[in-house]
């Protein structure tokens, strides 16, 4: 090969190596991800703890651990996150930890970001994480906490009711799984979303929101093995 040809191909590959750094910088939620992996080398966590991971109602949960002392919680919510941004950093915060359980809550936001996503987009988002976690983690007990009934996401709540049952029927054939059922627990006796729980803007919840997820989660969280 002459010298300016391979002059030509370092360069490509210089050029081609650069564009990928850039893309990576430029993807949804680089910098939360970076923050968590700078948290990991200041302070690595346990290895074997119980993993959060999903959108906004575990980011708001800042006390998260203070709710169920008698486990090691590692919070990694990133506001704002749908299922396909789970998956994209997977390699990142989820599998690193090597937890003894992961806990998912995400998929309510899959709805709002498009138009076009329904039950069957969401339960095959959600497939295709379990299935990276399993396959990367695979003592790991995954737990789904069901997408949440917000008052400011009613026209949505027909399609999270039925991807809340796919994966429900989904997890139910496969071992060390379980599914935490928060939407009924948040619900007037009319079947309309409870009101006072939540946040003004009726999207994200209050003490009261929470105090009802850690009585649903408690019973289905595991000591590592």
């Amino acid at each position: 090969m002459k010298r300016n040809n391979v002059l030509i191909l370092v360069l490509l590959i210089i050029q081609l190596f650069n564009n990928n750094v850039i893309a990576q910088t430029n993807a949804p939620f680089f910098k939360e991800i970076e923050i968590f992996k700078k948290m990991d080398q200041n302070n690595p966590p346990e290895k074997g703890a119980i993993l959060f991971v999903g959108s906004s109602s575990f980011t708001n949960w800042k006390d998260v651990q203070n709710y169920f002392p008698d486990y090691s919680i590692i919070n990694r919510g990133f506001g704002g996150s749908s299922l396909p941004d789970v998956i994209r950093y997977a390699p990142d915060i989820i599998y690193p930890y090597q937890p003894s359980q992961v806990v998912i809550y995400c998929g309510e936001n899959d709805f709002a970001i498009s138009q076009n996503t329904n039950a069957d987009t969401v339960f095959n988002r959600f497939s295709k994480l379990f299935g990276m976690i399993r396959k990367n983690i695979p003592k790991a007990h995954i737990l789904f906490i069901s997408i949440k009934p917000s008052p400011s996401r009613a026209k949505y709540m027909p399609e999270m009711v039925r991807a809340n049952e796919l994966i429900r029927k989904y997890l139910k054939k496969r071992s060390r799984t379980g599914f935490v059922d928060v939407y009924n627990k948040m619900l007037l006796d009319d079947g309309s979303p409870m009101q006072d729980i939540f946040l003004n803007d009726k999207l994200h919840m209050n003490k009261k929101g929470y105090a009802i997820w850690q009585k649903a989660i408690y019973p289905y969280l595991r000591k590592k093995e």
